[in-house]
């Protein structure tokens, strides 16, 4: 594991917390809106803007996650191609982990926010890894 990676980053501080921890998942597309602009056309036609679309989410605990490249590849087995995943961390009580209600209203609650645009303390990468930021 590189631990520079802000991936691994996150699975070894998830690892150390002292309650279980599983880690949020939602993948995420730009999409030019129907009732764009031709500014925002030219901006979304140059690699920028767009509105943020999830497209999947899930939840994993730490010992199904062996690298971000693993979790690329598995995403790209399973859904549609992505461009930013955002993941947060999810801690149960001790040694259980999050119960099902509690990581359902947490990945809805992720889910409301892409689509709203309120990332703010969400880690955001790319499908190479890059942590992404947005304003």
């Amino acid at each position: 594991m590189d631990d520079g990676h802000p991936f691994d980053q996150l699975l070894a501080a998830a690892a150390a917390q002292p309650d279980r921890q599983v880690l949020l998942f939602v993948f995420a597309a730009a999409q030019l809106p129907s009732d764009a602009t031709p500014a925002q056309r030219d901006r979304y036609d140059a690699g920028a803007g767009g509105e943020l679309t999830p497209l999947m989410c899930v939840e994993k605990p730490l010992d199904e996650l062996t690298s971000f490249e693993a979790l690329v590849s598995e995403s790209r087995d399973v859904g549609p191609p992505w461009q930013v995943v955002f993941v947060a961390g999810l801690g149960g009580h001790g040694d259980e982990p999050p119960s099902p209600r509690s990581v359902e209203s947490s990945l809805h609650t992720m889910i409301e926010r892409v689509k709203h645009g309120a990332v703010q303390g969400l880690l955001a990468l790319s499908p190479r890894g890059e942590v992404l930021t947005f304003e």
